[in-house]
């Protein structure tokens, strides 16, 4: 067990727990703008599929029902512009984190390959390079990589923690690069419903791909879109080769996805209404932090989309988490991902209206 855990960086969010102890001290309370959880209900209608599936004895399937396959390649069609996306091309999978950090072991990668992810980047893509033992690189621009040994290559469109838009041009050339160099490509699109300044597009869309998902595999997540954290719903899509075997080692692995959640993923993404209402909740918490910030003296960088702000007043990290601690406000340091971070905080909007108006009036 040492030997595996040996291989991985120390827990980041461990290091916040003296800022967060600072921050509860405030006579008001801690504002949380550190981790980006959802904070608001999960939408009625959602919970009903819950509670109607909630007699489910048996156990359920790897590849998920019929109806949960229906609903993905549905939405994946009306929203990414997926046209020919069809069963063969989706598997729901327990949370798109879990995916990230098994990938490369269930490719079969290890010594001797590698694993590119951005510069900036969640930490979950090195750790799952780590956990298989292959060698974890790091890119500006993808098409910039010496191809040799690169098996499995990250995108992540919008960018956690920058909230970078990938223009759609910029995916057609590193598609095609990645499949002219034989490199499994996974796009992590988890933010995907959350463009602000941007439209992000997925790699399944058909102007960027040609209609054929060859090589490349979306990674999506309920967890922000519907404030499913809690429930762990996710899927992926994309190249039916590359879908088969990983559906076959997570059918011995046990890897399912229970059958009240798939129920609820089904309702959740036969629903537009509750998402856009989200996005209005969220929308204007942005707005409200955004200009708070900015006020403050915080220059906002790229943030045109995702759940996070990316800000800077060009000083070490952990002096402006120690500085915002002050307030009663706990944000992310920048260097959590990666050192290109080391002069940046990530400041999620996810808390609730009150939390939100409470920072804003102390940022002032």
């Amino acid at each position: 067990m040492a030997a595996v855990s040996a291989r991985l960086p120390a827990f980041p969010w461990d290091k916040l727990e003296p800022y967060k102890k600072t921050a509860a001290a405030h006579p008001d309370g801690i504002v949380d703008l550190s981790v980006g959880t959802p904070v608001d209900p999960v939408p009625q209608l959602i919970q009903d599929a819950l509670v109607a599936a909630a007699d489910s004895p048996g156990y359920p399937t790897v590849w998920g029902t019929v109806a949960l396959r229906d609903a993905i390649t549905g939405w994946l069609r009306g929203r990414l512009g997926a046209s020919a996306a069809g069963h063969r091309n989706v598997l729901p999978v327990v949370g798109s984190k879990e995916l990230v950090a098994w990938l490369p072991t269930q490719l079969g990668l290890g010594a001797g390959d590698k694993v590119a992810y951005p510069r900036l980047a969640y930490p979950t893509y090195e750790v799952g390079a780590r956990l298989c033992g292959a060698e974890a690189v790091v890119y500006d621009d993808p098409t910039e990589l010496d191809p040799a040994g690169v098996k499995l290559l990250w995108l992540n469109s919008p960018s956690n923690p920058t909230g970078k838009v990938i223009p759609k041009e910029d995916l057609i050339r590193i598609v095609a690069w990645a499949r002219e160099h034989g490199i499994l490509l996974f796009s992590d699109e988890c933010y995907l419903e959350l463009g602000w300044e941007a439209e992000p597009v997925s790699v399944l869309n058909d102007d960027v791909c040609g209609g054929s998902y060859e090589g490349i595999v979306a990674v999506h997540s309920l967890s922000k879109r519907s404030n499913l954290a809690g429930y762990r719903a996710a899927f992926i899509a994309g190249d039916a080769d590359v879908l088969g075997e990983l559906l076959e080692i997570r059918k011995h692995g046990g890897m399912m996805t229970p059958a009240p959640v798939q129920a609820a993923t089904v309702a959740a993404l036969g629903d537009d209404a509750h998402v856009e209402e989200q996005r209005v909740r969220y929308a204007a918490r942005r707005g409200a932090l955004r200009a708070a910030l900015e006020a403050h003296g915080f220059r906002v960088e790229h943030s045109e989309a995702s759940l996070y702000l990316w800000v800077t007043r060009d000083e070490a990290c952990w002096e402006t988490v120690a500085h915002l601690a002050e307030l009663g406000i706990l944000v992310a340091p920048g260097d959590f991902y990666g050192e290109a971070g080391a002069q940046f905080v990530r400041v999620a909007f996810t808390a609730t209206d009150e939390r939100v108006e409470a920072a804003v009036k102390r940022l002032a």
